[in-house]
């Protein structure tokens, strides 16, 4: 990559670290600490939870997503504006008026202890695995494609956002995410418009062959429960992982906090529900787009250039026959291609002709990319997940001069906000939910922040771990998702509960492990459940079980506060 790109991202990481650090001002207790002594304004939350939710993972996987599949992922946010309205008039005034650090705080004063860990417990897991896939997008891809170490890709990005994190506390976090949020939004912009400039077609003969494809299809009536892109799965399913998400992940709840108001609050929330689908359906239309633009301009047969080096060296002879073979197979989709642009000013007959004829085509490439995957398969001895390499290796080869390094410098900005968010979140729980409860109940504010900055650099070093392994599992959007929806579910249901008068401790207890159960059940037993709506299981169950134990048990006593100071 020239050396003008390396500038601009460099850059870019020096101004976002060194500004954290300047923005540490406020943080000598764990109030300004984790909760920026809820000052910040209302556009700078709503900036931060989107940032916190458009990782790296969006920028490589969604777009790389909307490359082999096309337009239907954006189905998976239609739950979000009603989740966003639900949690307006419920969760968010509840907690923000409730004063807490933590969403699970609001659980012992509901129920008992033993729930509000369990529950804080389960957050942890699932939100440090989402860390490590968050931090593994960008780390292996630029692994990959530049020949790095690992580990070294991921302290690029990991020891800047851990550093202005552990100093600068969820100030930093919040200031970092509005400037990252811009650059992010800048970034998708310019791609856009060059990928249009770029093609050889006009922007609505290049739709035109992307539908003939079956790319711009974003709705999908039929009900399934394993298709995971539908209609129904998204307003079903995807509601409720954003209830849970938006609602009870500490990642969300934890920006919210920060405002100055409820009413604050919810607007903070509304940027989302009002510019999350517009802005991941832009994401897709750049994966879309870059499907198109290899229409016309012969792809790479294998993404991942580490694998193709792999292959190469170890089989030429069969690795050679294949790219002849992808070559003439290319050339006459180009063609189709070309045939399915110059059909829209024709018949409706010779449209279908053309579609099928380009369809046709379009299957025998992809017949051919995937023996190749297969055979990187069998020689590398690693899943060959090439839809995490697509928008890499296009924005590396084909974009211009220095708008190379500025959308590099926006996945890592993804990734920074992202990490840095839910570092901040996972110490915060750690710290407050169980060192505070069960170990050190009482200690100055100065003892409570240099335990957090440890935690932070705890769960750092978790999410590397995770990283090494999360890349292996496919499309990365897909697997953050996979790993939440695991969890979320159940832990959606505890709250439920608790917003049901009749509802006891042993029931939201008990609840809550036969919630995990069923989620279990249905992941990985007979029955294969697509992950969505694993969120449906989980909260469903949880509700039924809980309000069925509490039938047989007595009054819920008033819990006992927590030892220690209240918040």
């Amino acid at each position: 990559m020239h050396w003008v790109n390396w500038v601009i991202v460099i850059g870019w990481l020096a101004y976002v670290a060194i500004d954290g650090l300047r923005r540490a001002k406020g943080t000598k207790n764990i109030d300004g600490y984790f909760l920026a002594s809820r000052s910040l304004p209302w556009w700078a939350v709503g900036l931060s939870v989107m940032a916190t939710q458009l990782s790296a993972v969006t920028m490589i996987g969604t777009t790389g997503q909307g490359a082999v599949d096309g337009m239907r992922f954006v189905q998976f946010y239609f739950g979000l504006p009603i989740a966003m309205v639900i949690l307006g008039v419920t969760i968010v005034p509840f907690l923000h008026g409730a004063k807490v650090f933590t969403a699970y705080e609001f659980l012992e004063r509901r129920f008992d202890a033993k729930t509000r860990s369990l529950t804080a417990f389960l957050f942890l897991l699932s939100r440090g695995m989402s860390c490590g896939t968050i931090l593994a997008a960008p780390a292996i891809v630029f692994s990959a494609i530049f020949g790095w170490p690992l580990a070294w890709c991921v302290a690029i990005m990991g020891v800047p956002t851990v550093l202005y994190t552990m100093i600068g506390g969820v100030q930093a976090v919040t200031w970092a995410d509005v400037k990252q949020m811009a650059l992010i939004v800048v970034a998708i912009v310019a791609m856009v418009t060059v990928l249009l400039l770029r093609i050889p077609v006009s922007p609505g003969e290049a739709l035109h062959i992307a539908g003939a494809a079956g790319r711009v299809r974003a709705f999908d009536f039929s009900f399934s429960l394993t298709n995971t892109y539908t209609f129904w799965s998204g307003i079903i399913g995807g509601t409720f992982l954003m209830l849970s998400y938006f609602g009870t992940d500490q990642s969300q709840v934890q920006r919210y906090l920060t405002a100055r108001s409820v009413d604050e609050a919810r607007s903070s929330l509304l940027i989302s529900a009002y510019w999350k689908i517009p802005l991941q359906a832009m994401i897709l239309l750049i994966g879309v787009l870059v499907f198109v633009f290899y229409q016309f301009q012969a792809p790479p047969l294998l993404f991942n250039p580490a694998h193709e080096r792999s292959v190469r060296e170890a089989q030429p002879a069969v690795f050679a026959a294949l790219e002849a073979r992808y070559g003439a197979a290319l050339a006459e989709r180009q063609t189709a291609a070309r045939a399915v642009a110059a059909s829209t000013s024709v018949s409706e007959a010779a449209e279908r002709t053309a579609a099928t004829q380009f369809r046709s085509r379009d299957s025998a490439v992809t017949a051919v990319r995937t023996v190749a995957l297969d055979l990187a398969n069998k020689t590398t001895g690693q899943p060959s997940r090439d839809v995490n390499y697509i928008i890499p290796r296009f924005v590396i080869e084909q974009l211009p001069l220095g708008l190379a390094g500025l959308f590099i410098a926006g996945v890592m900005a993804a990734a920074m906000s992202a990490i840095a968010a839910e570092l901040n979140s996972l110490a915060t729980a750690t710290v407050i939910d169980f060192y505070r409860r069960w170990v050190r109940p009482v200690a100055s504010d100065e003892h409570f922040l240099n335990v957090s900055k440890g935690a932070t650099a705890f769960w750092g070093l978790f999410a590397c771990v995770v990283a090494g392994y999360a890349g292996t599992l496919g499309s990365l959007i897909e697997v953050v998702n996979r790993f939440g929806s695991f969890f979320y579910g159940s832990i959606l249901g505890v709250f439920l509960l608790a917003m049901i008068p009749s509802a006891r401790a042993l029931g939201a207890f008990v609840g809550l492990m036969a919630g995990m159960s069923a989620v279990a059940w249905v992941n990985f037993g007979a029955p294969q459940v697509s992950f969505l709506w694993h969120n449906v299981v989980g909260a469903v169950t949880v509700v039924v079980v809980g309000l069925l134990v509490g039938l047989f048990g007595s009054a819920t006593p008033q819990p006992q506060p927590a030892p220690g100071p209240q918040d």
